[in-house]
């Protein structure tokens, strides 16, 4: 596998992570069970989760998800998690994380499938994150592809088991959809 630039999209999330104003943590967000402090709680987690994924060393904790607890966040967490978001897009530019296996959320995964899954959440929950703020969001086509990649086999109706409820129920994709559009349908999103 081609090794993913995670740079762009984490980019996108930081600028969006940064600003979050305390006013704004309570607000819903597209994933039901998560308020944007929920979501980036959430996204802080699952940064530092993927980076040690590709580095081969699961971070302790790791092994329950990357559940969202707003309460979680700590005086300096904008900075916090927008740091470790730039780590995450380092450490998956080591072609050697790509190599074995490695773990993440519980789950031991190949090296380019935990990529591949951590582009997908840095895509999809920077969609969420600009959808609940009221900005505009926007994705490479490059970065929406791999998703989709990675999507398409969790969303047919034989692998209804398989996604558990890290995802939504899959929404038709209208005639005509943009490949994000795809994407947000197939993880139970309307956009």
């Amino acid at each position: 596998m081609t090794p993913l630039d995670l740079g762009p999209a984490t980019a996108t999330l930081r600028d969006l992570v940064t600003s979050v104003s305390d006013d704004q943590l309570t607000l819903p967000t597209p994933c039901p069970a998560y308020s944007v402090g929920d979501l980036v709680d959430h996204v802080g987690g699952l940064a530092r989760a993927f980076t040690e994924a590709a580095r081969k060393s699961p971070a302790p904790g790791s092994e329950q998800g990357g559940s969202g607890d707003a309460s979680r966040l700590e005086d300096g967490w904008r900075e916090r998690i927008a740091s470790d978001l730039g780590q995450l897009a380092d450490a998956w530019r080591d072609p050697a994380a790509y190599d074995g296996m490695t773990a993440a959320g519980g789950l031991d995964l190949p090296g380019d499938v935990a990529a591949a899954v951590a582009l997908n959440e840095v895509v999809v929950h920077g969609w969420d994150l600009a959808t609940a703020l009221g900005r505009p969001f926007a994705a490479s086509d490059t970065d929406v592809a791999a998703c989709l990649a990675f999507a398409r086999p969790f969303s047919t109706p034989e692998a209804a088991a398989e996604r558990g409820p890290a995802f939504g129920p899959v929404l038709p994709v209208p005639d005509g959809a943009t490949p994000l559009v795809e994407l947000l349908a197939l993880l139970g999103r309307r956009a």
